[in-house]
């Protein structure tokens, strides 16, 4: 496959992605009617529904892991193709965490009481950032993306009390300990 044959077909995986997001009933910009770039912590309302947030960096790390496990278990296909694998596992998480079962999780097992689900632009976005993440790594030696994972995941820690860390952690094994402490 060429290189832009690879592009093609991350771009209709992504356009699927948001096909099925719009199916599912999810709004595609913020209700506020507007599009930011970047929607602080003090905007709950504006989480999730704008292109970024503190839950980007997040998506970005994601990059950073599928490249690495793409590149243990197929280091010998193209880069495009590891990419494209990438591209469909971040779509369908995108779709599953917009699903009502994983939103009424994250509502009861987290601090997140008044999530409603993320937009499109911001699910689309979310695919971009780990897309970003994942040529990242693969530009990067490894110990510059572990430092950087480990520093984006710290930040977001400190700005918002939660970070990929500790919203897997919530989502499977829910502690009160940290609900509390995320509470402030």
């Amino acid at each position: 496959m060429t290189t832009r044959k690879y592009w093609i077909a991350g771009l209709a995986i992504i356009a699927a992605t948001a096909a099925t997001l719009l199916a599912m009933g999810r709004i595609p910009i913020c209700e506020c009617g507007y599009v930011r770039l970047w929607s602080p912590p003090e905007d709950l309302a504006g989480n999730s529904q704008h292109i970024a947030d503190w839950y980007s960096p997040s998506h970005v790390i994601h990059g950073f892991l599928f490249y690495g496990a793409l590149w243990l278990l197929m280091r010998s296909r193209p880069i495009g193709a590891r990419a494209l694998i990438a591209i469909a596992v971040e779509a369908a998480w995108e779709i599953v965490e917009n699903s009502p079962w994983i939103i009424d999780r994250y509502r009861e097992a987290t601090i997140a009481v008044g999530y409603t689900g993320d937009s499109v632009l911001n699910s689309v976005s979310d695919i971009l950032f780990m897309l970003a993440g994942f040529f990242i790594a693969a530009r990067l030696p490894v110990w510059l993306t572990i430092a950087i994972g480990i520093v984006l995941e710290l930040l977001a820690l400190w700005v918002i009390r939660d970070n990929l860390t500790l919203n897997v952690i919530m989502l499977l094994y829910p502690s009160e300990a940290i609900r509390a402490w995320q509470g402030g």
